[in-house]
């Protein structure tokens, strides 16, 4: 009996300690819910400061519960890039924003094209005669690109600005694949297709290099051109050719250096640089910090400044990330969830027009073909249709984009790709080293296939290699009719080959210039729409409960960011290896016939870290 009380004593204090334990958690998590709500109430006169926390992305990823709770891999914080817009075009006009801060520590960068627009709206915030004071412990490439827009740059002392333009290495896999006794079997179309090149080569063919140079020559001289025209006096030129004789002609002085090539205006730290704020908005009377100013942190400013509203109704579908077959969450596009999407918004039928919002480098033939069949449903309803291409939409990301009346790019837009392949690995020589034999019995000559044990047959490479073909003849075809070019035509543009915006309109493949705001003004037009009319609906499906929550956490209690320039440039090149395996996997584990852009940029990285269970109880205790 003193046994079983004991036991009995045991499993009760289990019991409370489990329910204490609940209980607790329960709370945590309500307050943190609470204390990550934006709070309309909490603006006020003064410095709207404007945290880039993480990536600029189009739509922001749904963050997996269970991932989240468990693993180890988490999301890295992401800021939409129409929430950024809106706010900044709203805090022009807004007479309580007397300046704007660019706190820039944590930011993770973006898409050209997507930076672009975001200095756009800080050009008009400085037209407004409202002063823009940037902040960050360094600089480099995208950072710096918006910094350029402000009227005021500040480095931290031990900080300094580094500019590298685009490029870098990514992994060949060949020799690994020998190694291991893999075959990568490939079947594509286009001369161009580099998405295959990983498999069966130890580096780029000469066409991909030329290809991949005439981009990033393009996308870097664009680069200059927009920071040139925002900062005249910074030194472009002197700090690309020879940034160790800058620092050196400053002693070594990092700080120093970038301050003497213009790119910089003060050098102080955090302290400093909020004194300085606090110049020109007024200090905290609350706060008694030696960093306070009168502040509203951005959050609560976009919280109290909604989209506006209107009569005329026009909806904006988004196409960002991976094209996948089936359903998919926010931040990849799912052929299922894209049509469903588009086909229950035009039986409604309050919709006046639609924009396809492209910000994708392409994946799956047939999601993209779903998706394209949607939208003509939607066209046959009579909803004009026209495109905005963001950063990228290329290979399958401009196989949706054929459906639209009109084709808004930027120049600095990835966009093209036109191409198809496929990748099989066999395992027949790794299968052999280990004494794994394969056998059986054929009825017809593709039975058994394909055999990854044995390789495949001539038959089998004969079929896929002609069903490539097809969805290739497809491909051009469709675009012969959408750009009212010759078949011929496409195919010379084409063979997997990739465009920045400049050259794609030279080539006919869109047709103007223009933002996702000129795309829907055009779409207005279209539908015989005013101007002051105009609702600007987001075609989305909702974020569950949980993923909202687990990515506000994500966001708000990221890890402190690494505020050494050159760590971050170091994490740079470990993406660009990253991203690479990552593409190889989703190439080999994705659907057999795919219209992929290797050249494009991967979506926003991973960031490895504690799971959000842990960071919850560290918040608790």
């Amino acid at each position: 009996m003193t046994i079983a009380r004991r036991i009995w004593r045991f499993l009760m204090a289990v019991k409370d300690a489990m329910a204490l334990l609940f209980l607790l958690l329960f709370f945590a998590v309500l307050y943190m819910v609470m204390s990550s709500s934006p709070n309309p109430a909490a603006v006020k006169e003064g410095a709207l400061v404007l945290a880039l926390d993480g990536m600029v992305v189009e739509q922001p990823a749904d963050v997996d519960p269970r991932e989240a709770l468990m693993g180890n891999v988490l999301p890295q914080g992401q800021m939409r890039l129409w929430d950024i817009v809106h706010g900044l075009e709203e805090a022009a006009k807004d007479k309580d924003v007397k300046a704007l801060v660019l706190d820039m520590d944590g930011f993770g960068g973006g898409g050209q094209a997507s930076l672009s627009r975001i200095a756009e709206a800080l050009d008009g915030v400085r037209k407004a005669g409202k002063p823009v004071l940037a902040f960050a412990s360094g600089y480099y490439d995208d950072s710096y690109f918006l910094a350029a827009h402000a009227s005021e740059v500040w480095i931290d002392p031990m900080g300094h600005a580094v500019l590298q333009g685009p490029g870098g290495s990514q992994p060949y896999l060949k020799g690994l694949m020998e190694k291991l006794g893999v075959t990568a079997r490939v079947y594509r179309v286009g001369t161009y297709k580099s998405a295959v090149e990983p498999f069966i080569r130890d580096g780029q063919s000469p066409e991909a290099k030329s290809a991949a140079q005439a981009l990033y020559g393009a996308l870097w001289s664009d680069w200059q051109d927009q920071v040139k025209r925002a900062r005249p006096k910074a030194q472009i030129a002197n700090a690309i050719a020879d940034a160790a004789a800058g620092v050196a002609g400053q002693g070594g002085d990092l700080a120093k250096a970038s301050q003497a090539l213009g790119m910089v205006d003060k050098i102080g730290d955090r302290i400093a640089f909020s004194k300085r704020v606090a110049e020109l908005v007024g200090r905290d009377d609350d706060d008694d910090r030696a960093d306070s100013f009168k502040a509203t942190p951005f959050g609560a400013y976009l919280a109290a400044r909604p989209e506006p509203t209107g009569s005329a109704r026009i909806g904006v579908v988004t196409v960002a990330g991976d094209i996948v077959d089936g359903s998919a969450p926010q931040g990849m596009a799912g052929g299922d969830t894209i049509s469903d999407l588009i086909l229950d918004a035009v039986a409604e039928g309050d919709l006046k027009a639609l924009v396809l919002r492209v910000n994708s480098g392409g994946g799956s033939a047939m999601a993209s073909e779903k998706i394209r069949s949607a939208l003509l449903a939607a066209k046959a309803k009579g909803l004009p249709i026209v495109v905005s291409m963001g950063d990228v939409a290329a290979s399958g990301g401009y196989w949706v984009g054929m459906t639209g009346d009109r084709i808004f790019a930027e120049p600095s837009t990835i966009t093209g790709s036109i191409g198809v392949f496929a990748v099989l690995p066999t395992f027949e020589k790794a299968a052999a080293k280990f004494g794994v034999a394969g056998d059986g019995v054929q009825t017809t000559p593709l039975s058994g296939q394909p055999d990854l044990l044995r390789g495949t047959n001539p038959e089998t490479d004969a079929l896929l290699q002609l069903g490539v073909e097809d969805v290739y003849r497809r491909f051009t075809g469709l675009v012969s009719q959408s750009r009212k070019m010759t078949v011929a035509r496409v195919d010379a543009i084409g063979q997997g080959r990739v465009w920045d915006g400049g050259t794609a309109r030279q080539l006919g493949l869109i047709d103007a210039f223009g933002s996702l705001d000129d795309a829907i003004a055009e779409a207005a037009r279209l539908a015989k729409v005013e101007a002051d009319d105009i609702e600007r609906v987001w075609l989305e499906a909702p974020h569950g409960f949980l993923s909202s929550f687990l990515g506000s956490m994500v966001r708000t209690q990221a890890d402190v960011p690494e505020r050494d320039v050159f760590t971050r440039l170091v994490r740079k090149q470990q993406a660009l290896v990253t991203s690479g395996l990552e593409d190889a996997t989703k190439i080999v584990s994705g659907p057999a016939l795919q219209v992929r852009c290797l050249e494009c940029p991967p979506p926003a990285p991973q960031v490895s870290g504690a799971s959000l269970l842990e960071r919850l109880l560290e918040r608790l205790f």
